[in-house]
């Protein structure tokens, strides 16, 4: 079982950075390169506790469905959403955010099950955990960028 880390420093307030990671509409802004929308359950605002929301994206040249569930909330340090339908076997995202004297430390942990066996770990090295590190990164690096230009624009 793949498990992925990232650790970005963000330059603007733990609050701020915690509502960003969990607003489905920056979602879709910053995964724009795989086209994800929120089609299903919660499709606008601020996930909560116990909220759905389906996304559907174009991964690999394959349109895909995956429905994430958020099953835990500990507003502003630490969230976790679930698959509960999609393509991988299994899969939970753990965003935690660490205050700083200047700013946030936000750490991405994914840890996720390839479906289909010995195949599925065979892909996962060839080239999947690769991929998913790319996409958590990039993603992280967008919110950056957001969060750091909302709080310049506050100060």
């Amino acid at each position: 079982m793949p498990m992925i880390e990232h650790r970005q420093y963000i330059n603007a307030p733990i609050e701020l950075c915690f509502d960003l990671a969990r607003d489905v509409d920056l979602h879709t802004q910053t995964t724009s390169k795989t086209k994800e929308k929120a089609v299903g359950g919660v499709t606008s605002g601020l996930l909560e506790e116990g909220d759905s929301v389906t996304w559907e994206a174009v991964h690999l040249g394959v349109r895909k469905k995956l429905t994430a569930k958020v099953i835990l909330m500990e507003k502003p340090y630490r969230f976790v959403d679930v698959m509960v339908k999609g393509a991988f076997q299994s899969f939970d995202h753990t965003r935690l955010f660490i205050e700083e004297a200047d700013g946030t430390i936000m750490i991405d942990q994914f840890n996720y099950k390839s479906p289909f066996g010995p195949i599925g770990v065979l892909v996962d090295k060839l080239f999947l955990e690769k991929y998913m590190k790319c996409f958590i990164v990039s993603r992280a690096e967008k919110l950056k960028e957001i969060a750091e230009k909302i709080n310049s624009e506050s100060n």
